[in-house]
């Protein structure tokens, strides 16, 4: 079993490997379509960055367990330290992702912090993020190049249920490289709540992606976050009806591009030994078959460097996270980041 499972996880490294010089030599090379043929142009990603918080003490949420009495003994040292280790997953992941979705963090400060850090500060991301209700104060966020992205319009999508405090969905409208392109950026209710929350999230986001469809059947929709489900679950594949194959999908439908890596067995977060992939990336179909801006086939990447993962013990090649109960380890986080390749 052990064999295996080295085989397996060499095998996806040098994938990865691959799929990060191409970006790197892309970006490089080209940054606008030439001569009728379509070229990488930038890149959409996600992260739960496992617990990104302060230490100061926030009245309206309940973050006790990080100050520097709480139960974590959260202090300015491990803050600085997370923060220089979640830069460097960032600068080197895509060389610098061009819009990326956030989950896990406490306020906006935190990622101004992050942003500011000497790795990322180069790239002038700009922030999108309010508070949430959620009942632990963490939060969803889109930070982008605000060379690259220009932002036209921010919605923010409550949860269907009201007497459930959880995290919002954001849904953010912007130019990239002239095309209007729309991120909405999730993290959905956790395992412990049961499937049925899932599945409302599922149906409430089907609801807002089809209301975009209404105004433009055209509209050019990524999808990204931690669903805290697999591309097979039911909030994804019946609620939100994200195909798993391009051949199935129809106009006005989604795709999911993280579907073909989870069958092949990788996934972003490794669990009493078994991977899930709950960060994904879905596209609407005009992000397939239509023109101007689209996925690029096979583009979708988890970012899981050797640095990036447990080196030995139970949980040996899953992420190194950040916290292990309330120790601090010094890890990145327990999910690993992913990103999709845009071609135009």
């Amino acid at each position: 079993m052990v064999q295996v499972f080295s085989n397996c996880l060499n095998f996806t490294l040098m994938k990865n490997a691959v799929k990060i010089l191409h970006l790197g030599l892309a970006l490089l090379l080209l940054t606008h379509a030439s001569f009728g043929q379509k070229k990488v142009v930038g890149s959409v990603g996600f992260y739960n960055v496992e617990n990104l918080f302060d230490t100061e003490d926030d009245p309206l949420i309940n973050d006790e367990e990080f100050l520097p009495e709480g139960a974590k003994k959260w202090n300015n040292e491990k803050y600085q330290d997370k923060l220089a280790k979640l830069s460097k997953v960032l600068s080197e992941m895509a060389y610098g992702v061009d819009i990326l979705g956030l989950a896990e963090v406490e306020n906006k400060s935190v990622i101004e912090d992050l942003i500011s850090t000497p790795s990322l500060k180069k790239y002038n991301y700009a922030i999108v993020h309010r508070n949430s209700p959620d009942g632990r104060g963490i939060d969803v966020a889109l930070i982008y190049k605000s060379d690259r992205f220009k932002v036209i319009n921010t919605t923010w999508i409550q949860y269907p249920d009201p007497d459930y405090k959880t995290r919002e969905m954001l849904m953010c409208s912007g130019i990239f490289f002239g095309d209007t392109l729309t991120i909405a950026v999730n993290h959905w209710p956790s395992r412990r709540s049961g499937p049925e929350r899932r599945n409302k999230a599922g149906a409430r986001l089907k609801k807002a992606v089809d209301s975009l469809y209404e105004k433009s059947p055209s509209a050019k929709v990524i999808l990204v976050g931690d669903f805290n489900d697999d591309p097979r679950n039911a909030s994804v594949k019946k609620e939100l009806r994200a195909e798993d194959r391009v051949k199935k999908l129809l106009p006005g439908g989604l795709f999911n591009t993280s579907a073909a890596t989870y069958k092949e067995g990788y996934g972003t977060l490794y669990y009493k030994g078994a991977w899930n992939l709950f960060d994904q990336v879905i596209v609407s179909e005009p992000m397939i078959n239509g023109t101007g801006l689209t996925f690029q086939k096979n583009s979708f990447s988890i970012f899981g460097p050797p640095w990036m993962r447990n080196k030995d013990g139970q949980y040996a090649g899953g992420p190194f996270r950040a916290f292990a109960y309330d120790k601090y380890i010094g890890g990145y986080s327990d999910h690993f980041p992913v990103y999709i390749l845009l071609e135009k």
